[in-house]
């Protein structure tokens, strides 16, 4: 087990897998039970999947496509999109999947947290914080439903989530979203200065450094897109992950 989880992305939008950039113009880049299939061959300690279209929808999550998802994963699943209620993650719970990832159902109702984290643990429960600068350069939440930042204090939002029962932190940096051109440091050291659970940084990750660097400002884990779906400068598609070993030298040099 690598002492910090590098854990691929994937995001769906109508059953497909898409990669976005700054959280829009998703863009299709395959099917994604392939993408599973490679990342099984891969070795990977953990998959996260976040569909990116049904919160938007409200749409209840596609039960027999992460049936299949679950059916197809050689490592441990973390399901994001759509779920509303405790009944939802019983059912994604009982097809498979170890965590839920929750966003706009946390937004709206930190009580679900609580209520998931009562019943099946807070291991089993992740809750997403989207960032965004304004145009002051200054860190806000982010509704990916609404569109927009909110005026809710994010890093109170963090703690709030904690307390009611998040097991993990799922920081997402909307600006570097797909950009692969580094993570936000100062966001993630901000962040890992008050929370007090593995907090797993997302996004501009276009490097092993740029991992090794996130980890040093304070993630306990790094979730990656696009670094592990695009090849070269002009963004071929091809389905990527470190080999092992690299990753144990990351960490350790």
């Amino acid at each position: 087990m690598l002492q910090h989880r590098v854990i691929p992305c994937l995001l769906l939008r109508n059953g497909g897998l898409v990669k976005t950039y700054r959280f829009a113009h998703p863009k299709y880049v395959g099917d994604p039970i392939n993408a599973i299939r490679i990342f099984n061959e891969k070795e990977v300690d953990e998959l996260l999947v976040l569909d990116i279209e049904a919160s938007k929808s409200k749409s209840e999550p596609d039960y027999d496509l992460i049936e299949q998802f679950a059916g197809e994963c050689f490592m441990p699943l973390c399901y994001g999109g759509g779920i509303t209620s405790v009944d939802q993650a019983r059912r994604l719970f009982s097809l498979g999947v170890e965590k839920v990832s929750l966003q706009a159902g946390a937004l709206d109702n930190l009580d679900l947290v609580s209520a998931i984290a009562t019943l099946y643990g807070n291991q089993s429960v992740v809750v997403s914080i989207d960032i965004k600068t304004n145009l002051l350069g200054r860190h806000k939440l982010y509704s990916s439903v609404a569109g927009k930042n909110l005026n809710i204090d994010w890093l109170n939002f963090l703690k709030m989530a904690v307390e009611a029962g998040a097991g993990e932190i799922l920081l997402n940096g909307v600006d570097r979203d797909g950009t692969m051109s580094g993570m936000d440091l100062p966001l993630i050291e901000r962040a890992a200065s008050v929370c007090s659970v593995p907090l797993i940084a997302c996004g501009g990750a276009g490097s092993l450094d740029d991992i090794k660097k996130a980890v040093q400002a304070g993630a306990s884990a790094v979730a990656c897109g696009a670094f592990f779906v695009y090849h070269g400068p002009h963004r071929a598609v091809l389905i990527t992950y470190p080999k092992y070993a690299e990753l144990t030298n990351l960490f350790d040099s």
